[in-house]
């Protein structure tokens, strides 16, 4: 599966709240709908939260899989409105977009799906300028599904490097699930950077990155956590025992040193050890996965539509994707 781990709220969870030399932090929004930037400046502030330089940002809502309107166009707005931000680009400039992962492996299905609603337009703007033109808000896009290693027996990165050699766009939006750090996370955040991925990451394949340095252009990545691995779960489930221990066992007792000592991250590298021999690098998803996929597809799909095309409105969007 082609499925990475979580980039900017592990970010913002080692920023916490005091100040780290070389990493800049912001929050805004509400209870529904909330937005966190961490901002790596330096090597200083890669050394300390272990992120490579450049941007993170977090937009956690329950509202991925609401079904009101409103709300949902809000989502999609804030998307957009952070993606131009990154993007930074002119009008006719043009965009590829690539959705990585497995179509035929539901929680890996997140970036074909999503590339199946998006608004191309290169060969529309090329053979139809009249009708298609970027001084209406209309950007020169193209969008590829390059399946994955083990379906096609080339390697992602090198698939996208034929395309951007032949296309030539100024930039890439690459989506992709990720496996995330937390229960809570499957299915209500939403992470964009601007350091691009590394495919396979988060179920543990060590493969070749898609980032600017190796692609030669900017690369921004996206997605939803849509998995955990079981040493997550097991971790999440330990915290509130050891949040118990802590409330019942005496302060000064070599007990409560012991486990409130350890930190977070140590627990799980512990329980990971422990599970590896029996269960492996194995990941969950929930039931409802499908819908899941399907809600946070079309978000992510319209968010990014609206960025690349800021001449078509969201109510316009379902007409012109036909999904």
């Amino acid at each position: 599966m082609n499925i990475r781990t979580d980039l900017a709220i592990e970010a913002r969870e080692m920023v916490g709240k005091g100040e780290v030399p070389g990493v800049l932090f912001e929050k805004e929004g509400t209870l529904s709908l909330r937005i966190s930037r961490v901002k790596v400046l330096n090597e200083e502030g890669m050394k300390a939260i272990g992120k490579p330089i450049g941007t993170y940002i977090t937009i956690e809502t329950d509202g991925i899989r609401n079904k009101e309107i409103k709300f949902v166009k809000r989502i999609c707005e804030v998307i957009a409105e952070e993606l131009s931000k990154m993007l930074n680009l002119s009008i006719d400039s043009m965009v590829l977009v690539i959705g990585l992962g497995n179509w035929n492996v539901t929680p890996d299905s997140l970036g074909p799906k999503v590339i199946e609603k998006i608004f191309v337009t290169k060969h529309l703007i090329e053979y139809m300028p009249e009708s298609y033109n970027p001084k209406e808000g209309i950007r020169p896009v193209c969008a590829l599904s390059p399946g994955v290693l083990g379906i096609t027996g080339i390697e992602t990165s090198e698939i996208i490097m034929g395309v951007v050699n032949r296309v030539k766009p100024s930039a890439i939006v690459v989506i992709d699930a990720l496996a995330s750090r937390s229960l809570e996370r499957i299915g209500t955040s939403i992470q964009i950077s601007d350091t691009g991925i590394h495919p396979g990451s988060g179920v543990g394949n060590k493969r070749m990155g898609i980032t600017k340095e190796i692609i030669g252009i900017p690369v921004i990545a996206i997605g939803v956590p849509t998995v955990v691995d079981a040493a997550t779960i097991a971790n999440d489930t330990l915290e509130k025992v050891f949040d118990s221990i802590e409330r019942e066992v005496k302060p000064g007792t070599e007990l409560f040193k012991m486990v409130a000592n350890l930190s977070r991250e140590e627990k799980y590298e512990m329980i990971k050890e422990v599970l590896s021999p029996y269960v492996g690098e194995l990941v969950v998803t929930p039931k409802e996965i499908d819908s899941l996929i399907e809600d946070a597809s079309r978000v992510l799909a319209y968010g990014i539509n609206m960025a690349l095309h800021p001449g078509i409105k969201f109510e316009e969007l379902s007409n012109l994707t036909m999904h």
